[in-house]
């Protein structure tokens, strides 16, 4: 069968799998893949498949309705996978309008692009809108995100998020564009920048630094391997059904630090230290403004309806990471730029 998808966001963590794994089992499908390469986007994620025929690669931003819209002429999309955003909570305190710009502005954008090349005939079109647990809130001790949990955003990050995921359906609704919804929990895996918590820690104590945890560490987070994501993002696409949403989750709850204590046991033994000797590196720091407490995803629904389940367990996916990030230093010296620097110790106030 042949499709012509736009992947936005291709050259991030998430979406640099999702472009992989379309790109090669795919074939008969033409992939188009729009990012802004903003401090997060790497086309180095994407050197083994961007001399493919069927890969097509665009630098641009999705606030910008006439490239959108010139895109979608050009090409004749049939189906838009979304996943660019502004998607780090603590970059959104420091500056909320850059994730209110990209991550509300950019989906209307291309939610109007959609709306107007396939407003003749929305047979066989899908715009696939991919988003966060966070707009759920935070639990408790007990008790997950379901797919008809209200919505409590407590970030400048995850109220972005929920404001497009209520215009995405809202077209849906008002305008009858078929959509489809996925909200999922953390992320973790090859290609992911070292802002967020596993490859920060990774990378830290390779070289003997402090290790930020924030307040006492007693944070929850359901974890999920990327390529997990990438094939439930793979089976929603072709299988959803049109107006749904869909939660996908790890089923693998850990206490922030007792994720950072694993990962320095792991570390230890990878590089031929003495056991505890990489936890005497992690220094709690001020908690963050706002900071949820716990998430954890009942994925009940996609595993029922669809068959989907993660097949990667945290051991195996940790020691994957770990071997990556070890073996990927001149990835990591290329994408930890001098502003990357300025913005840890900013963030941080490590001594």
């Amino acid at each position: 069968m042949k499709r012509t998808l736009l992947i936005t966001g291709g050259a991030g963590f998430i979406g640099s799998h999702v472009v992989r794994r379309f790109v090669k089992k795919y074939p008969g499908y033409t992939i188009v893949n729009l990012d802004k390469l903003t401090y997060a986007g790497n086309l180095e994620n994407l050197k083994d498949i961007e001399t493919q025929s069927n890969y097509i690669f665009y630098k641009g931003d999705i606030c910008d309705a006439p490239l959108i819209t010139k895109l979608f002429e050009q090409h004749k999309f049939d189906g838009v996978i979304h996943l660019a955003a502004e998607s780090h909570v603590d970059r959104s305190i420091a500056n909320p309008m850059e994730f209110i710009q990209t991550n509300i502005v950019g989906t209307v954008a291309l939610l109007n692009a959609a709306r107007e090349a396939w407003r003749s005939n929305f047979d066989n079109k899908l715009f696939y809108h991919i988003s966060t647990d966070e707009v759920y809130g935070s639990l408790g001790q007990n008790g997950k995100f379901t797919e008809k949990t209200p919505y409590d955003p407590h970030s400048p990050y995850s109220a972005s998020k929920a404001a497009s995921d209520h215009l995405v359906r809202a077209y849906y609704h008002t305008y009858k564009l078929p959509i489809v919804i996925s909200n999922c929990s953390n992320n973790y895996g090859p290609n992911q920048f070292p802002e967020k918590l596993i490859p920060l820690a990774i990378n830290n104590i390779k070289n003997s630094r402090p290790v930020p945890v924030y307040g006492t560490g007693q944070n929850v987070r359901d974890w999920l391997y990327v390529e997990d994501h990438a094939e439930a993002i793979d089976i929603i696409f072709h299988k959803g059904k049109v107006g749904a949403t869909y939660n996908i989750g790890g089923d693998n709850e850990w206490k922030n630090i007792d994720l950072v204590r694993l990962l320095c046991k792991i570390m230890d033994k990878k590089l031929g230290r003495p056991e505890g000797t990489s936890e005497q590196l992690i220094q709690f720091v001020k908690d963050r403004a706002g900071h949820d407490l716990r998430y954890a995803i009942d994925s009940s629904k996609l595993q029922k309806e669809l068959g989907w389940r993660p097949l990667t367990t945290f051991e195996s996916g940790l020691e994957k990471t770990v071997d990556w990030y070890l073996s990927n230093q001149k990835w990591l010296d290329n994408v930890i730029s001098g502003e990357y620097q300025e913005y840890y110790k900013k963030q941080y106030h490590l001594r």
